[in-house]
């Protein structure tokens, strides 16, 4: 039994969601969103007030095979950030961590300077802005969860934390395990 697949998902006013065969879209006032379902799983729109009133969507699953199980909580998680997407959107923050380390850059494309002989320069993909805060903060939003975190890793990759100094890309709160550097000779020459 699926406890994330069986739950449903509450969709407030301001979100619409459609299902045309094995595709669901889903409108909000932030922009649309859209996934192909698996055959396994069977999503239904249904109004009830045993949850309080309002729409909700349900998934189902057509066997009870362990795939099948597996694509039942998939479905109804992705779908849920879908909802939440559309609505408030998705967010993203990282910071960057070391001397003259800096970015600039607008919406759409970030210019990063953290340590190489070269700017790094990184385009936003269809869908992500950047904001950026005090020379030293990225901000990645969107609607698409997915993609927002693997625009905010992407960045991340350019330049890792070091456990030595604690320099690099980091995301907000990340805690950075940090080592001591090695022991140096000691007495004679």
């Amino acid at each position: 039994m699926s406890r994330t697949g069986n739950s449903p998902i509450l969709m407030p006013p301001i979100v619409t969601m459609e299902i045309e065969g094995r595709r669901v879209t889903v409108k909000g006032p932030l922009g649309e969103l859209k996934l192909d379902t698996a055959a396994e799983v069977k999503v239904e729109i249904e109004e009830g007030e045993e949850i309080g009133g309002g729409k909700y969507a349900k998934v189902a699953r057509k066997k009870d095979d362990p795939f099948s199980r597996s694509i039942h909580g998939l479905t109804r998680a992705l779908l849920a950030n879908m909802v939440i997407g559309v609505e408030k959107g998705w967010q993203k923050k990282l910071e960057l961590v070391g001397v003259g380390f800096r970015v600039q850059g607008s919406e759409d494309k970030l210019t990063m300077t953290v340590g190489f002989s070269h700017p790094v320069e990184i385009q936003a993909p269809e869908g992500i802005k950047f904001k950026i805060e005090d020379n030293t903060k990225i901000i990645v939003s969107g609607i698409d969860r997915a993609l927002v975190g693997q625009t905010a890793a992407s960045i991340r990759k350019v330049r890792p934390p070091e456990p030595y100094q604690g320099k690099g890309i980091r995301y907000a709160g990340e805690y950075v395990r940090r080592k001591a550097g090695k022991a140096g000779k000691v007495g004679s020459k």
